[in-house]
């Protein structure tokens, strides 16, 4: 798992390798940025890469838990972002230079059975039933205004299911927590 509060220079480098990884895919650019190896970055955790576009989601893929570095874990999301989210075309190369990148490095998730545990704004919530698996990442909750129900509710339905699926004893309810950072915020764009 990664270490909390990773410096802005670690930041800033996961931004930079994921923005180096789409480019190089593009064929736009393949310089890559130079890495310090540090306990942050080579630490094992799960992480989102989100893509936005003028301010609306472009793309946003990301894995619970790693086996490979973070920073590993961090370009390969990158590309999954751009060109594999099934919910939009594959990012072009005259998209790049309007696309903003956020990165959720992830906590290891925990089962939890009282939905009072969810703290709107500090934790995502993963939903499973059956099949059926739904995640929201717990900046959603806050960008949307959301209160826990809500946030609930959206979640079954990113899962497929109806928006009460989370009173039903058949569904499973975890919840993580994120440091999220963008090229905005930092202002790397």
């Amino acid at each position: 798992m990664a270490k909390e509060n990773l410096s802005l220079e670690e930041k800033r480098t996961l931004l930079g390798l994921a923005r180096s990884a789409i480019a190089a895919k593009l064929k736009l650019d393949s310089t890559w940025p130079q890495v310090q190896p540090s306990s942050g970055l080579q630490a094992r955790s799960g992480a989102f890469v989100t893509l936005h576009k003028r301010g609306a989601l472009r793309g946003c893929i990301g894995r619970f838990t790693a086996t490979s570095p973070l920073t590993a874990t961090v370009e390969e999301m990158a590309l999954a972002s751009a060109f594999e989210d099934p919910r939009f075309p594959p990012l072009s190369p005259a998209e790049l230079e309007e696309v903003d990148l956020e990165i959720s490095v992830l906590t290891p998730m925990r089962r939890i059975h009282n939905v009072e545990e969810i703290e709107v704004g500090r934790h995502g919530i993963y939903i499973v039933q059956g099949f059926h698996r739904g995640v929201l990442l717990p900046q959603v909750a806050t960008e949307n205004k959301w209160d826990r129900q809500t946030f609930l509710e959206h979640t079954c339905f990113k899962a497929g299911l109806g928006r009460d699926c989370w009173r039903d004893q058949k569904t499973e309810i975890h919840v993580f927590s994120a440091e999220v950072f963008g090229e905005k915020e930092l202002r790397l764009k």
